[in-house]
């Protein structure tokens, strides 16, 4: 059985967050996703929290992914950060992968999302 994990999941698409959260709690039941629709709500939530897995969308108001995810990575050394996103510019894979964060292309599935959890489970 896998081993209880914690979630949060930042992209201003409130479908978007829905998609993902229905494919990690249908294959991962007991782990917990907590949502925020922008950085700033990021930032509220994530004191005296402890992530694993921080998913979060480039094209966000304010703030984007890459600079969030930049800012949340000394806080969650241990995490595993993935930027989900449609802009799969070649310049944005090499700054993601410059600052340890994963870069996974949108649409989200539930095959994608799933087979990136169980790669990075299986390396822990």
């Amino acid at each position: 059985m896998a081993q209880q994990r914690s979630v949060l999941l930042v992209d201003d698409s409130k479908f978007a967050r829905l998609l993902v959260k229905t494919f990690i709690s249908s294959n991962y039941a007991d782990w917990l996703i907590d949502e925020a629709e922008d950085a700033n709500k990021a930032f509220e939530m994530v004191d005296g929290k402890s992530y694993d897995y921080l998913f979060l969308d480039f094209n966000m108001p304010g703030m984007d992914g890459l600079e969030l995810g930049e800012n949340l990575r000394p806080r969650f050394p241990d995490a595993v950060i993935a930027l989900l996103t449609a802009n799969i510019q070649q310049e944005i894979q090499a700054k993601a992968e410059s600052i340890g964060i994963n870069f996974l292309a949108k649409p989200p599935t539930e095959e994608k999302i799933c087979a990136f959890i169980a790669a990075q489970e299986a390396a822990k």
